[in-house]
């Protein structure tokens, strides 16, 4: 007989409770690094050359930077239960921010999250900043939380249930309670620091001390900022998202009397430096808590793992947001800096962030968790390529899915229901390889979009249909029944 969920949960917390008996290995200390909405693109290390992020590009210098890291649904809150849990949305219950009318996601209880793991396994534990889920954090001693989104100056947060106000600049406040815990800690035990940034999430408000960094530069509009959608019918629909369609109120300053174009070519330039300034300010305090490890020499003995809970699209297709499977939402920054791994590697194949949590619990010696579907990264660290490694990526969006499934009839009679999010993206769900990828838009009257990523990297061209690609076409239908099937999304 099958063990219960429960009764998973209950074994999984158990083997990591013993843990600390059943290997002999020393246990790291875990710094994860976590950001909103930060693009891969736009990071020194990257190949940015205008945001100057030289700690962030100290961590690949001395660790490895992975080249294709890819979320398994580009929108915050998910992608924060899978970085928890290890596992998709249909798994751990977190599908989208908000589904429906006065309803609220809850993530499954019984699915065990690796803080969890660790704090029973011996492990101190404590989350700082952006949290973003319905629940209370569970598997930390201490957090410290922003209710919602948060606010980026003199921000509210729940320290352990209760609400206190700070002054000062939400990332500079965010990195003070991460360095309280740090203090608190002797090497009588390990710790593990959950430190999540609101930044670099819209509206970007960076602080006073870089509002105006890059006032002097013009800088350069992404190859795709005039896409036309030509051969793609849901992206020419995501009106909302459109610099020239949505962004124009968020900006008193706008001057008067230009024409569209030059009006999108001043939203673009005002709305990336106050993006790069909100990632220096990130920059600038990871510089703090790295300072510190350094100071106290610890640095060597902990696994260091950055990463964004989703990409962004900053002026791509001439949007801004995510959600879309298109590679500026569907890619992330991913660079880890492990205890004995290599500095300054660079690794090609194809990771997830369902692999984060077992990539942490191996280093940790803590068995993972029967629900996790992810796999260490350690291995590519060390330097290895498996042979059986993924060779292609699942990917599921599934906001607005709850009418489908039918829970929202009663919602669907009102008048005033709309069915999409006002950013115009139903669900949909793809699979990528190294050379292609095949969107299915399951919402859309049954519509498909194919793209060849070597010779259209900008995914411009969609190919579904088009004479001379039957074959690949049925292949990568059938990976996608095939992944379906091995995440159990069905």
């Amino acid at each position: 007989m099958r063990p219960t969920r429960r009764q998973a949960l209950q074994s999984s917390l158990a083997l990591a409770a013993s843990a600390c008996n059943w290997r002999r290995v020393s246990r790291p200390n875990i710094l994860f690094v976590m950001t909103d909405d930060h693009a891969s693109g736009h990071l020194g290390c990257y190949g940015n050359r205008i945001v100057k992020t030289p700690h962030m590009d100290r961590l690949a210098a001395e660790g490895t930077r992975f080249d294709n890291a890819f979320v398994t649904n580009s929108l915050c809150a998910p992608s924060r239960a899978t970085v928890l849990t290890g596992a998709y949305s249909h798994i751990h219950g977190i599908r989208g921010n908000s589904e429906a009318k006065n309803a609220v996601e809850n993530m499954d209880p019984k699915i065990p999250t690796y803080p969890q793991l660790l704090q029973a396994a011996g492990y101190a534990t404590a989350i700082a900043g952006k949290w973003h889920l319905s629940h209370d954090p569970v598997g930390f001693d201490t957090w410290r939380v922003l209710p919602g989104q948060g606010d980026y100056f003199n921000p509210t947060f729940i320290e352990n249930g209760t609400r206190k106000k700070y002054e000062g600049y939400a990332t500079d406040v965010t990195t003070d309670f991460a360095l309280d815990f740090l203090k608190q800690q002797t090497a009588a035990k390990p710790w593990c620091l959950v430190y999540q940034h609101k930044a670099p999430h819209r509206p970007f408000l960076p602080p006073p001390r870089l509002a105006r960094q890059f006032e002097k530069i013009d800088i350069p509009e992404p190859p795709t900022f005039n896409d036309a959608y030509e051969t793609r019918k849901v992206a020419r629909e995501a009106e909302d998202m459109r610099f020239d369609v949505s962004l124009e109120g968020d900006y008193k300053d706008l001057p008067k009397g230009l024409d569209a174009a030059a009006k999108k070519k001043w939203l673009y330039q005002r709305f990336v430096k106050d993006y790069y300034g909100a990632i220096q300010a990130i920059d600038e305090n990871l510089g703090r808590v790295l300072g510190y490890l350094d100071q106290q020499k610890m640095t060597d003995d902990t696994l260091i793992i950055y990463t964004s809970d989703n990409g962004f699209f900053v002026g791509d297709h001439g949007w801004y947001d995510k959600r879309f499977m298109y590679e500026p939402s569907l890619r992330v920054p991913m660079i880890v800096r492990a205890p004995g791994g290599r500095k300054g590697a660079a690794h090609e194949l194809m990771t997830l962030n369902i692999d984060i949590a077992p990539t942490i619990l191996e280093y940790a010696g803590v068995p993972v968790a029967p629900t996790m579907q992810g796999t260490s990264m350690r291995p590519l660290i060390n330097g290895a390529a498996p042979v059986d490694w993924r060779k292609s990526i699942y990917y599921s969006y599934y906001e607005n899915s709850w009418v489908l499934s039918g829970k929202g009839l009663e919602a669907r009679a009102d008048p005033g229901f709309q069915f999409f999010t006002p950013h115009r993206i139903g669900p949909h769900r793809g699979v990528r390889t190294a050379t292609h990828k095949l969107i299915h838009y399951y919402a859309e009257g049954d519509y498909w979009e194919l793209f060849h990523l070597e010779r259209d990297p900008n995914e411009l061209n969609n190919l579904y249909g088009q004479p001379g690609n039957e074959a690949v076409t049925a292949g990568l239908k059938a990976e996608l029944e095939r992944l379906r099937g091995h995440y159990r999304d069905t």
